[in-house]
């Protein structure tokens, strides 16, 4: 089970991507969102399907490897797929009675579909795959350090989602070991009706919440034992900081979005 989760699923390498400040990769990922969000229009759809070939190219990660992150979202795939295809105005190509299948609808669903299909595999390859959770922590807790002026808690914030990173594979992995150790003593998940169904997890809910309860209570433990008192004084064996590679790579990635929005706006009815 654990093999196939992709959060905090980390590829070793020395490619471009790799070698980014973790800090340009967010605020590059945020524009790429927006820029991804914009448009609604083919042309635009299709450069940004070029920019994220391109960056799966530079960042010398096998495809198989990125093309896994999408089976996590296969059901919202579908979904957003035929709520665009059954919704649209215009000439109808297939009438199924109550549902009509229009020219607009089959276009928006295509779009709509490739654009959360860009979008989780450009968030893969900025945070997952290039990114270690560790470097993907100190870059939150950087960018938002200078909001401790108003007394937010960046490296609490920080530091927590640096631990849930962490543990996420391994709470995965704790629920297979249950799994396996409850249908050993005959437990069965795929029979009976929803209500059977529901019972049976419960045999593996329960000793999961009371293992993730132990390790919480042992990281405490562990953390207070070594006079863990919060961010401040504290110093880091990598420090981040930015090169000559983070600024080329941001030109020109910000000059590809001014681009595909510039087709966007000025160029709407074009294809």
């Amino acid at each position: 089970m654990h093999d196939r989760l992709m959060l905090g699923k980390y590829y070793p390498g020395k490619s471009i991507m790799h070698r980014l400040d973790p800090r340009t990769k967010l605020i590059l990922l945020i524009l790429l969102m927006v820029t991804l969000l914009i448009p609604k229009t083919i042309l635009p759809i299709l450069l940004l399907f070029i920019g994220s070939v391109g960056l799966i190219i530079i960042s010398k990660i096998p495809l198989k490897e990125i093309l896994s992150s999408l089976r996590s979202i296969m059901f919202i795939l579908v979904f957003a797929f035929l709520i665009n295809l059954f919704s649209g105005k215009g000439p109808i190509i297939l009438d199924l009675g109550i549902l009509k299948i229009t020219q607009d609808g089959l276009l928006n669903a295509i779009l709509m579909s490739v654009r959360l299909i860009l979008l989780v595999i450009d968030t893969t390859l900025f945070l997952t795959l290039t990114t270690t959770p560790l470097q993907l922590s100190h870059a939150l807790e950087n960018l938002l350090k200078p909001l401790s002026v108003i007394r937010f808690p960046a490296h609490e914030i920080a530091m927590m989602m640096s631990i849930a990173l962490r543990f996420v594979p391994t709470l995965f992995e704790e629920t297979d070991k249950i799994m396996k150790a409850q249908s050993s003593r005959g437990a069965n998940y795929d029979v009976g009706g929803f209500f059977n169904k529901i019972k049976g997890y419960i045999s593996i809910i329960v000793p999961l919440f009371i293992s993730c309860f132990r390790r919480a209570d042992e990281l405490a433990n562990a953390m207070e034992a070594r006079c863990y008192h919060g961010g401040k004084g504290r110093t880091k064996l990598n420090e981040l900081r930015y090169t000559t590679l983070d600024l080329l790579f941001s030109l020109i990635f910000i000059i590809c979005c001014v681009i595909i929005l510039f087709t966007h706006y000025q160029m709407p009815n074009l294809i």
